[in-house]
């Protein structure tokens, strides 16, 4: 048994001190930075691989606005990939795979079609992939569902269409001087390449600060455990695009980790980025970097329902577990992930600082419209469920989605086990992009205050005071009535 002499500090226990600065103005301050070695994002802000945060309506919101969102794992291989899909979709330069429909469609394979895909259009091509036509959600109105596709589709010596060497101000203008939302991309004999549609260029100019891949996609990660089906998840998900996977367990500082890693590595090499951890000490990020990891991910037992540290007395405070972590990392130019604890964007401020690349929120995005689940109504206020990974509720749910609806008086007596997480009421917040522009507009504040012009100065300039009970107090609203 041994005892370190440090005293572990977290969040509230410390403030930064202000520097010297000459910035003109926040909007000067610079918030890109690395999720993983290969990976650049515009904000430093991850959504939680939690079924309670993301899905794809999250991991597209914070993509749009410079970050990335992690899929969780807690479903079937098909239902994540599908959700990597989503995202992959939701904005392109040319959709590689436009959705297709055959020359002896009728309208009731069109609806079903485009119902299950979110689309509004489809190309109609022939057995050899020819383009034949196009059809909208406009042109099946008031249809017969057993009417061919033929009858009613807009023909191809009506179309107009490019070809793959077209540029994005040549599209525009196409677009544009003929009216048109959607301009297939053809090659020899007609063969369908892809397709532009005006509604990504506008989402392209709307959000210009967004999360992309090389083809002008979304950026969008996935998780995956260390059992079971993780190997083949992992190739689904790889074959589906997604741009990173994270080793999502408790306690990542594991021999069984270090070997998935070094599976996944060997498996997909330069290819594909993987994440590890939780971790909290220096020694957990050496040996997951050593094993190949692109990037760590910090903490054990900080977010607001994990009950870890209570109930395993395992854990380190999340600063000390991020300059710890951050010490290794940085000697082998491995971002480090701030998993959990954060409640403002104060706190983001400070994890930054201490070494993080980027932080991983949960309960702040819960809330919000676009995380899984209903709204609901208690005690005369609006709520939505936000529970740990590690809880009993989220165990049981990702067994009901994998086996289809189960019994929970049957399943009860297999669950045999220790909860290290809770499920909670979180209040319901409205739109995450509000959320998140929120907490950014505070991150550029910080580095303001810090006279810093990107995350990188910020952290060399950095200098925490620990503070007691009675500053912390003082750092709150006082002594007044808050309206």
């Amino acid at each position: 048994m041994k005892i370190r002499d440090d005293v572990g500090i977290t969040f509230d226990d410390v403030l930064l001190l202000p520097r010297r600065s000459s910035l003109r103005s926040r909007r000067e301050a610079d918030t890109s930075t690395y999720f993983t070695r290969n990976i650049k994002i515009n904000i430093p802000i991850i959504s939680a691989p939690m079924d309670t945060v993301t899905e794809h309506s999250m991991a597209i919101t914070i993509a749009r606005l410079g970050g990335i969102g992690v899929i969780h794992r807690f479903n079937t291989i098909e239902q994540q990939v599908n959700e990597v899909k989503k995202v992959k979709r939701a904005e392109n330069i040319v959709i590689e795979e436009p959705y297709r429909v055959s020359t002896n469609a009728t309208v009731q394979d069109v609806k079903k079609i485009m119902e299950e895909k979110g689309v509004s259009g489809l190309l109609v091509v022939d057995t050899y992939d020819r383009l034949k036509g196009i059809v909208t959600a406009r042109d099946i109105l008031f249809q017969p569902t057993d009417r061919k596709v033929v009858e009613i589709m807009t023909p191809r010596d009506k179309m107009i269409v490019a070809t793959k060497d077209i540029t994005m101000e040549e599209a525009k203008k196409l677009l544009w001087e003929n009216r048109i939302e959607k301009l297939p991309i053809i090659g020899y004999d007609d063969k369908v390449l892809g397709l532009i549609t005006a509604s990504d260029i506008v989402k392209r100019m709307r959000y210009p600060d967004a999360a992309r891949d090389s083809k002008g996609r979304l950026l969008v990660a996935a998780a995956v455990g260390i059992r079971g089906d993780y190997r083949e998840r992992a190739k689904k998900l790889y074959e589906a695009e997604v741009d990173a996977l994270v080793i999502d367990v408790a306690h990542g500082h594991m021999d069984r980790v270090i070997e998935v890693i070094k599976e996944l590595k060997k498996d997909f090499g330069d290819d594909l980025d993987v994440i590890s951890g939780n971790i909290a000490t220096s020694e957990g990020a050496l040996d997951l970097i050593k094993a190949g990891s692109d990037a760590v991910r910090v903490g054990i037992g900080p977010g607001s329902v994990c009950t870890t540290r209570v109930v395993a007395g395992a854990g380190v405070p999340q600063i000390t577990a991020i300059i710890d972590s951050y010490k290794v990392a940085k000697e082998y130019e491995i971002p480090v992930i701030a998993d959990g604890g954060i409640r403002s964007s104060g706190d983001i401020v400070k994890a930054l600082s201490a070494g993080a690349s980027t932080v991983m929120i949960g309960r702040l995005l819960a809330g919000t419209d676009e995380s899984p689940g209903q709204v609901v109504l208690r005690n005369g206020k609006r709520y939505k469920i936000y529970r740990g990974m590690a809880s009993f509720y989220a165990r049981l749910a990702r067994e009901a989605r994998e086996k289809g609806d189960v019994e929970i008086a049957e399943e009860i007596e297999e669950y045999s086990y220790t909860a290290e997480g809770v499920e909670a009421y979180v209040e319901y917040t409205g739109s995450a992009e509000e959320i998140i522009k929120r907490l950014v507009a505070g991150l550029k504040a910080g580095m303001s205050y810090l006279g810093a012009r990107n995350i990188d100065e910020m952290r060399e300039k950095a200098v925490f005071i620990k503070i007691t009970p009675s500053a912390l107090k003082e750092s709150y609203p006082h002594d007044v009535n808050i309206w």
